[in-house]
């Protein structure tokens, strides 16, 4: 049985209280894309009245990590997850709604596959777009994760 928003959105709250509070939110989760996202407001915002931009890599890293967990819940083997290195690039004054979405379902996938055939780890980097509500595209979050088999 696959993850749900639900779930994530839970598990945020317990376990990563600091998202949950500046309003992250997994709204959409499925094989090939997941979507999070979060409104500027006063808690999460810079002094120059647009989000924080740890706020907007929160909710970017929320969309690739979910898909991560998802696939290792599937798989119903222990792996573990890492975030090894991230960059990101800002276009546009985050303000209002902003949606990110990872559409690397089929690149995680690939990588749990083959960390459970070979044993080794394996890297692999998931990129989530963050847009506004006129569809302008504010920021741009790459991760590079780690997967691997715990022995």
């Amino acid at each position: 049985m696959a993850l749900t928003p639900s779930k994530i959105n839970t598990f945020t709250f317990l376990k990563l209280p600091s998202a949950w509070w500046c309003g992250v939110r997994l709204t959409h989760i499925d094989e090939k894309k997941a979507v999070t996202r979060v409104k500027h407001r006063w808690f999460n915002q810079n002094p120059f009245k647009s989000m924080f931009w740890a706020v907007q890599g929160m909710a970017a890293e929320l969309s690739t990590g979910a898909m991560v967990m998802n696939e290792i819940h599937k798989s119903g083997k222990n792996i573990s997850m890492l975030v090894a290195n991230n960059k990101a690039t800002f276009t546009k004054k985050a303000t209002g709604r902003i949606i990110f979405t990872c559409e690397d379902g089929d690149s995680i996938a690939q990588a749990i596959q083959k960390t459970i055939e070979t044993g080794e780890g394996q890297t692999l980097w998931m990129k989530s777009v963050g847009v506004n509500s006129e569809g302008v595209t504010v920021s741009t979050f790459h991760f590079e994760w780690t997967v691997k088999v715990k022995s």
